[in-house]
């Protein structure tokens, strides 16, 4: 049986449209938008950023699930895991009919033929992906153009015998993905770096300041099978999961120009090291419209919109907790009352519930935004909610 694979959705973009209206337009935002992204209503003004919510990449794969629920109407539907990082969008999928392999009693083995899996717009590992051709699945990839970026760059680092130094959380899905990509049948080498602090370790290391046995232990989760830090750090090539902090991976890779030019000197550098700028446009866009919306208005406080597993969502957090009180919220839930907000702290793991969040005289300036797998119709319940709560 050939293998069935879809890229490019079913032409049945029309069909769907109504249905993806329905579940995830906000008339109100399309309003604030129209009114130069500000909604006012009695003491409140909200600031909108002018970039967030759902990006391009989202919104395909978002569109080629409702396409292939419709294309195959009378065959089992399975996503590999979420396919983005949003419970709302999951959960209308789930609606949908369509059945995750990550949830209990699902099994990736006893998929076959006649079986359709999407591949969700972070991508996949190369070992599941043959996994499911193997097993006969028809597959609708709605892998994200920049995630594919990201992979041709690694597969080239293997080939040219560098390593994939990866600035990435090594249990997202995407970096798993990208990590196996570098890989592949070059027999290539990576290692994850999350932030400054672990790629300080591994720069020291290539200064020769470095400990093996604690680096080997250090980095035990987060380098390929066999990594020998003395041999695979001495041609190095840096990539990073596309919902990263752009200033912070930019950070990284200088870091690591330095230390390999300290190493091998200025004139063998580029022999010896690699850097391409990653992160996807639209992370950028939206970490570039939340700052300039913290430069341009004052604000008495900040609302982040987003899965709490969602990586770019978190990273704008990051930015506004720096300049002024920021609460990353999953959805209009997190706003229980005008005392109390449930949301994610931005140095914290794990929901909690904080009062006192919302002055409760006086004007009040609120700046909004959303992380790029959150629809426009959560944003409006938020508005709409804290309108309720600032006016009440």
């Amino acid at each position: 049986m050939p293998d069935l694979i879809y890229r490019k959705g079913f032409a049945l973009k029309h069909e769907v449209a109504g249905d993806l209206e329905a579940d995830y337009h906000s008339a109100l935002v399309q309003s604030v938008k129209a009114d130069g992204f500000r909604y006012q209503n009695g003491r409140l003004t909200v600031h909108l950023a002018h970039e967030f919510g759902f990006c391009y990449g989202v919104d395909r794969a978002v569109d080629y699930a409702y396409q292939a629920r419709r294309r195959f109407p009378s065959q089992k539907v399975y996503l590999t895991g979420e396919i983005i990082h949003n419970p709302h969008v999951n959960e209308k999928l789930r609606a949908l009919g369509i059945r995750f392999l990550s949830d209990p009693g699902c099994s990736i083995e006893a998929l076959g033929a006649g079986d359709v899996v999407i591949l969700p717009a972070f991508g996949v590992t190369v070992g599941l992906l043959e996994q499911l051709q193997g097993q006969g699945c028809t597959l609708v990839d709605t892998t994200c153009g920049s995630v594919l970026n990201v992979w041709k760059n690694v597969r080239q680092y293997a080939k040219d015998g560098f390593t994939s130094v990866i600035h990435g959380k090594i249990h997202h899905e995407e970096t798993q993905a990208t990590a196996s990509q570098a890989t592949g049948p070059w027999n290539g080498k990576y290692l994850v770096v999350l932030n400054r602090d672990e790629a300080r370790v591994v720069c020291d290391y290539v200064e020769g300041r470095g400990n093996r046995t604690a680096f080997l232990e250090r980095f035990r989760e987060a380098a390929s099978e066999g990594f020998d830090p003395d041999r695979d750090l001495g041609k190095i090539g840096l990539a990073n999961q596309t919902t990263m902090l752009m200033s912070e991976s930019m950070d990284i890779a200088e870091m690591f120009r330095k230390s390999m030019a300290a190493r091998h000197g200025d004139a063998r550098l580029a022999e010896r090291f690699r850097a391409f700028e990653t992160i996807c446009s639209a992370t950028q866009d939206r970490q570039d419209a939340v700052g300039a919306l913290l430069d341009a208005h004052p604000l008495d406080l900040m609302l982040v919109i987003g899965g709490y597993n969602s990586s770019n969502t978190t990273n704008l957090a990051k930015i506004c907790a720096k300049r002024l009180a920021t609460y990353h919220i999953a959805d209009v839930a997190g706003l229980v009352s005008a005392r109390e907000v449930r949301h994610r702290p931005v140095a914290g793991r794990a929901e909690t519930v904080s009062e006192g969040w919302l002055p409760l005289s006086g004007p009040l300036s609120v700046g909004m935004t959303a992380g790029a797998s959150t629809p426009d119709n959560i944003v409006g319940m938020v508005v709409e909610r804290l309108s309720l709560l600032s006016n009440g």
